[in-house]
């Protein structure tokens, strides 16, 4: 029986007011925004560890030398479109594994589950496992499209793909149903320790500002400008360092574009009604 709204826990509300189906297609939808913006630092971030393996075998020579210089060399490479490498199958991955992790999550809340002490810790673990296990062949696809480049710059095997669902039935046919599902036992384990530790931060943190502090910004223009006034500009760029890891940027806007979306499904729900 799902919580009422009187039952809910702080910040639980905002989650109890989405129905699951709907917190699918959210979730999918914020986390296939967020692709968009982070999907070049994915492109580099493959090559850069391809090389790595490769050089430490001393059988490959360096093309990629440190982030900034490795956007730079697979622009002149393969133009400012191959930044964007993969993104079809990115978007799909994020579509397929990220709809399953909200979902299962949201599921989770609606029964009251969330509420037990540790309850979103272990929702977001079987949450994450679920979606690495659902995305994984779009992963698979995307990592060896954003590999493909041309051949002065390739670093490993390429294998020259025409498309997503060209990839996904070549590998299908060589290597059979198993083969979509390559590295998902790597994947399984990182996924779910990065989504219990994601949404119940992020469900934890909200929570705390809500019932501590109160609404202290209006929305993202209002935080910005009253961050800049009392802070000065520099202070829009605290933590630039650790934001450009690589899950940094994804997370940050997965979850601003999550909560966003679902803000916008309850009110048109509240219009309905």
């Amino acid at each position: 029986m799902p919580l009422t709204q009187a039952q809910l826990a702080p910040g639980a509300e905002a989650t109890e007011t989405v129905a699951p189906a709907v917190d699918l297609v959210l979730g999918a939808s914020a986390c296939c925004l967020a692709c968009v913006f982070t999907n070049p630092l994915e492109v580099v971030k493959t090559r850069l560890q391809l090389q790595g393996e490769l050089q430490a075998r001393g059988t490959y020579p360096r093309h990629y030398r440190g982030f900034v210089a490795s956007i730079a060399s697979v622009a002149r490479a393969d133009g400012l479109c191959g930044l964007q490498k993969g993104l079809a199958a990115g978007l799909l991955y994020q579509g397929l594994m990220n709809g399953a992790r909200f979902y299962c999550f949201s599921l989770a809340c609606q029964a009251g589950l969330t509420q037990q002490p540790g309850g979103t810790v272990v929702a977001g673990a079987v949450a994450g496992a679920l979606g690495a296990f659902v995305g994984s062949p779009a992963y698979l696809v995307k990592t060896q499209l954003q590999a493909q480049t041309v051949s002065a710059m390739a670093v490993g095997h390429q294998h020259h793909h025409q498309s997503v669902l060209g990839a996904l039935e070549t590998i299908w046919r060589q290597q059979g149903l198993a083969g979509l599902w390559r590295g998902v036992g790597g994947a399984v384990p990182r996924l779910m320790v990065g989504s219990a530790a994601q949404l119940a931060t992020f469900t934890s943190a909200k929570a705390w500002v809500q019932e501590r502090q109160g609404q202290l910004y209006g929305g993202l223009a209002d935080c910005l400008v009253k961050i800049w006034r009392q802070e000065g500009p520099l202070a829009l760029y605290k933590g630039l360092g650790p934001a450009y890891l690589r899950l940094g940027p994804h997370t940050i806007l997965s979850m601003l574009f999550w909560d966003e979306l679902r803000k916008l499904a309850r009110q048109g729900q509240q219009r309905d009604t």
